[in-house]
């Protein structure tokens, strides 16, 4: 069974990394149209790729410069410039338009697509743009995906089903989502000085005849999961390796602590 490494080392700072994590990826950003995280400025540095999902564009012309009020704003706006806004246009701002398009910020409108959501047009923006980069290699930060109108949070989780085999993760300031594809062996580096403890794990598409793990306070053994019986939500990390199995996609997530 193939081994799959996990470890939320964008949540610490790029010049300190996590010497026990030693998983190297290519680090993207989304930003969705919710208030940006706290961490936001510390995503955006990881990041080689910053995409904008149409009123994405408005957060962060709005909020960024609110996390330097003692610079100007219109200077935290230029460095803090998206590579790409893509999606319907329905919800960016006039101003904020025109604003990145004279710094040259690429400008994509996708409004005659409507069967795909805007981060699904952002992911496959950003699968096209580094086709060299293995998917196993490449991680794709999503801010502002959770939170607000719950059909676009079950929208943000399915397009995790979309793309099975790339790793995208779901953020918002309180906790972080991403997919453990099915037939795998994951192994998740705790960052305990920045998630946890409170965790849990849900089968997404079918049920789970069979998850065993280790590193958790209640372990599974061989469990099955099912919506409309167990789900293990409000579990707790013991240590700083949680392993998990399954016979099906599971969704893990973890609380992100306030500091």
């Amino acid at each position: 069974m193939d081994l799959m490494c996990h470890c939320s080392s964008f949540l610490l700072s790029p010049e300190n990394p996590n010497a026990a994590c030693s998983l190297s990826l290519n680090y993207a950003l989304v930003i969705l149209n919710q208030s940006l995280p706290r961490f936001a400025p510390l995503l955006w540095d990881h990041a080689h790729v910053r995409v904008c999902a149409d009123g994405g564009a408005n957060r962060v012309y709005d909020e960024m410069p609110l996390f330097f009020p003692h610079q100007q704003p219109s200077h935290v706006r230029s460095r803090y410039k998206p590579d790409a806004i893509k999606g319907d246009m329905d919800s960016i701002r006039k101003e904020v338009l025109d604003f990145y398009a004279k710094l040259g910020t690429e400008i994509i409108d996708e409004s005659h697509d409507q069967d795909t959501t805007d981060l699904h047009k952002c992911v496959t923006y950003i699968r096209d743009l580094t086709p060299k980069i293995d998917g196993s290699e490449q991680c794709i930060l999503v801010a502002g995906a959770l939170g607000g109108r719950f059909d676009h949070e079950i929208g943000n989780i399915n397009v995790l089903c979309r793309f099975p085999n790339t790793r995208i993760i779901l953020l918002s300031d309180d906790c972080l989502i991403h997919l453990l594809p099915k037939n795998r062996y994951h192994k998740i580096f705790i960052q305990s000085s920045v998630e946890g403890p409170h965790c849990g794990l849900i089968p997404i598409g079918v049920p789970s005849g069979s998850s065993t793990t280790t590193g958790l306070k209640w372990d599974l053994k061989e469990t099955a999961m099912r919506f409309g019986g167990l789900i293990s939500t409000s579990n707790i990390v013991k240590g700083e390796i949680v392993t998990v199995q399954s016979d099906s996609d599971l969704l893990w997530t973890i609380s992100i602590k306030k500091l």
